[in-house]
């Protein structure tokens, strides 16, 4: 807004500065101070040092009606404050009319004027004047003036300087004199033109990247946003609540990035923000909810156009990315995705055959970038795509291979960038639009051409609010009309316009230096290999295909200009977090595996993390030295399928062969099914030990020794079994059959010694040498089986 700073006077140009000193010039000579005093009225007139010394503020907060028509009555308020050190006495607004400027270019010239430019003009006087006694410094004073339009003395349709001045005094200069004043202006055009302009006006809904790559540890791929700054933009008050809100009452073409409808949909759900190392849950599902519900009702009947997903940055991608292998790659998945989010989401069907570079600066490099995804219509801008004509031309302009160029008035465009939260600032840029819009259609009244306002990509709440004012305050039935963009891309193009594009040496300095280095694209294409290797191995690749997908598309958006360092981040975050899911498939370390013998069984482990399973993957395992160590029969290479579920490991298992004792080192690694290496390989040692004939004696003298000692313990234990059935047997007999005492003395002597029953204190050795006995013994009464420690047991019956 440099113009309209030199404009309203607070800047100090070399104009300015010339009144200054001739003020004080006029403050030193006391008789043509006291001549000027008391011609106060005709100075004003005719004398430009009248205009005098820049000591007031002048505020012009509301003018109203914007474009007034015959019977109304202007009115102006503001605010007037003395800057100076001095007390100001005889204070008074007044308002001033200026000649009426011929054409746009006037315009420009009259904003870049300083205040003597319409210091000549007498004000409007009469009763048509505010007036302060005293005006002390440092004290703003409000005022509101109004005159009917009738007592302004406009003429002819066009647009007229208006000027809201304060006269008065100091005591260093007592004499009549302009000390501040605030100009703007006037669009004078009653009656309704034969020719209207058709105007288009875009309305743009875009937002910086706000969702990570990152999904949440769960089956409902929760999102996870880098801040909660969205919530902000939606909330009521916010900038794209505004926009939401003043668009709806506005005939705009919508111009929506579908990354910021997809972000505000999962916000809708459960959804978590970073957090330092962390996440904690989002809270703002409500506000999400209301912005897409107001929004979806606000586009229904209205042109939508839909951006590549997440805007991507064309100028960036023709100067820095071009070289970069794939780069241009993404722009028609981008494409394709866009009108599928808009149309799911708003349940409107898109226009997605529009490119809009950063600014509308376009070289044929940037034209080509732009047309590659399918594109036919370029958004561009008056001051890159410049005509030497003597009036605007209509925006359609052919440039050749079936593309057309959609060149938006810059004057127009750029009527709102700056600071428009004061009110003063808003409404003078208000009146700038409206004063350009009128002197456009003017310039040939017979001659209807189009014309199209593209504003910056993001503009503020202040921003929206004046431009919503400056298009409301175009009356649909005096001169323009609304249009929407895709009918403006189709009207008949001037055939006296230019067609050819500037070459990339007319691309603004400034806007080159804000471009992605093409580092960022080398990087940008290292995440999109990395996703490529972790999608061919997973069951359901859809899962991280989608969200790595939109935001290596957020990586190149157009948002990130001016801001590098962010930028930066985001790839490395993104980066980084897929670099730690592809780790979550791996194999697990070995320590040294010893082989004994010529032939044995070789483990690898391979462990998968993730929460779906792993499928075309193999294992493959190499020995280093064939000669010694052979893996799966001659070979010194041998590989396996690899399949895990999720959460699971998998033990994988290869023949060793070993020829020559010695260490081996063993290489595993992972590979897609198209032989590309799956994270990193895994090195350990294989101990072989060739076994000698004497060693294989010992082993089987071993072995020899176990299956006899199984014998012996196998005889011993039905032994036993066999002594406790003849026992038991024994016992029932005696207990049925009447025996005599010579019977039981008998039964005494023979019967064996319960201690070397299995169960009793007898020895373990004595029970291992006795002879086996049979099922139902005989008592023997000889002295051979007398109880050899001399207690034997005596039954009592």
């Amino acid at each position: 807004m440099a113009e309209a700073a030199d404009f309203q006077g607070t800047g100090h140009s070399p104009a300015r500065q010339w009144l200054r000193r001739t003020a004080s010039v006029i403050a030193g000579a006391p008789l043509l101070a006291g001549l000027l005093a008391g011609t106060a009225a005709p100075a004003a007139q005719a004398a430009p040092a009248a205009s005098g010394s820049r000591t007031v503020d002048v505020a012009l907060d509301t003018l109203s009606p914007s474009a007034p028509v015959k019977g109304d009555t202007l009115t102006v308020s503001g605010t007037v404050t003395n800057e100076g050190k001095n007390t100001i006495t005889g204070a008074q607004v007044d308002l001033r009319v200026g000649p009426r400027l011929s054409g746009r270019t006037a315009i420009d010239d009259a904003s870049k004027r300083s205040g003597n430019a319409s210091g000549d003009v007498a004000p409007v006087g009469g009763k048509y004047k505010v007036t302060f006694p005293k005006l002390a410094s440092g004290i703003p004073q409000d005022f509101t003036l109004s005159v009917p339009v009738g007592e302004l003395g406009l003429g002819e349709d066009g647009v007229y300087q208006l000027g809201v001045s304060l006269t008065g005094q100091t005591a260093n200069a007592p004499y009549e004199q302009v000390l501040g004043i605030q100009r703007t202006f006037l669009p004078w055009q009653p009656e309704a033109t034969d020719q209207k302009t058709q105007l288009t006006a875009l309305w743009p809904l875009i937002s910086t990247p706000h969702l990570s790559a990152e999904t949440g540890s769960d089956d409902q791929q929760t999102a996870v946003f880098e801040n909660d700054d969205l919530a902000k933009e939606l909330a009521p008050g916010g900038r794209l609540e505004q926009m939401v809100s003043l668009g709806n009452e506005l005939p705009v073409t919508w111009v929506i990035d579908p990354d910021l409808l997809a972000t505000a949909d999962a916000m809708t759900r459960n959804y978590r923000i970073r957090n330092g190392k962390s996440t904690i849950p989002g809270k703002n599902q409500a506000v999400a909810n209301q912005w897409l519900n107001n929004l979806e009702k606000a586009v229904q009947g209205r042109k939508v156009i839909a951006l590549p997903f997440a805007d991507p940055d064309l100028a960036s991608l023709a100067h820095r990315g071009k070289g970069v292998s794939g780069a241009l790659s993404h722009l028609q998945p981008a494409t394709d995705v866009a009108g599928k989010t808009v149309e799911t989401i708003l349940h409107v069907k898109p226009s997605v055959d529009f490119a809009w570079p950063v600014d509308g600066a376009i070289d044929p490099s940037i034209v080509d970038v732009a047309t590659s995804a399918g594109a036919h219509k370029v958004i561009t801008r008056s001051d890159s795509l410049q005509d030497n004509l003597a009036y605007t031309p209509s925006a359609a302009r052919p440039i050749g291979g079936g593309t057309t160029a959609v060149v938006a008035d810059t004057r127009l465009s750029t009527a709102f960038q700056g600071d428009m939260t004061a009110a003063s600032s808003s409404t003078l840029a208000v009146q700038k639009f409206l004063a350009q819009s009128l002197a456009l259609t003017l310039q040939e009244p017979d001659n209807q051409r189009s014309a199209v306002v593209a504003p910056q990509r993001m503009p503020t709440a202040a921003q929206a609010q004046s431009m919503a004012r400056a298009l409301h305050g175009l009356d649909p039935e005096r001169w323009t009309e609304p249009a929407d963009l895709i009918a403006a891309a189709a009207a008949k193009p001037d055939s006296d316009a230019t067609t050819k594009v500037p070459g990339s040496s007319r691309y603004p300095k400034k806007l080159r230096s804000q471009e992605l280095p093409t580092q960022a694209f080398v990087e940008i294409k290292n995440t999109q290999d990395r996703l490529e290797n972790f999608k061919a191995i997973l069951s359901a690749p859809d899962r991280v295909a989608a969200p790595f997908g939109n935001a290596i598309n957020r990586a190149m958006s157009t948002s990130w200009r001016g801001e590098a360092g962010g930028a930066q981040q985001y790839r490395f975050t993104v980066e980084r977090y897929l670099r730690d899911l592809t780790t979550e498939v791996q194999l697990i370390p070995k320590s040294v595996l010893t082989l004994s013998g010529r032939s044995a069984t070789i483990p690898v482990t391979v462990q998968n993390k993730l929460l779906q399973g792993v499928e075309e993957l193999v294992l493959r395992l190499k020995s280093d030295n064939p000669t010694r160590l052979k893996i799966d029969g001659d070979r010194a290479v041998a590989e396996r399928p690899i399949k895990i579920d999720g959460g699971h490991s998998q033990s994988v298992k290869f023949t060793g062969a070993g020829n020559a004792n010695g260490p081996v080192q063993v290489t595993a690694q992972l590979y897609t099914v198209d032989g590309k290496p799956y994270g990193d390989p895994m090195t350990f040692q294989v101990k072989v030990s060739e076994i000698t004939t004497t060693v294989m004696l010992v082993i089987a003298g071993g072995v020899l020794l176990l299956v006899l000692a199984g014998v012996k313990m196998y005889s011993r234990r039905k032994r036993a079994v066999a002594r406790r059935a003849a026992a038991e047997l024994t016992d029932a007999e005696l207990t049925d059959a009447e025996l005599t005492d010579a019977e039981l003395t008998d039964n005494d002597e023979g019967v064996d010694d319960p201690g070397s029953a299995p169960g009793t204190d007898g020895s373990q050795a004595a029970k291992d040498t006795e002879p086996e006995q049979p099922s139902d013994p005989t008592p023997d009464t000889g002295p051979q089986s007398a109880d050899p420690s001399g207690t034997g047991e005596k039954v009592d019956r």
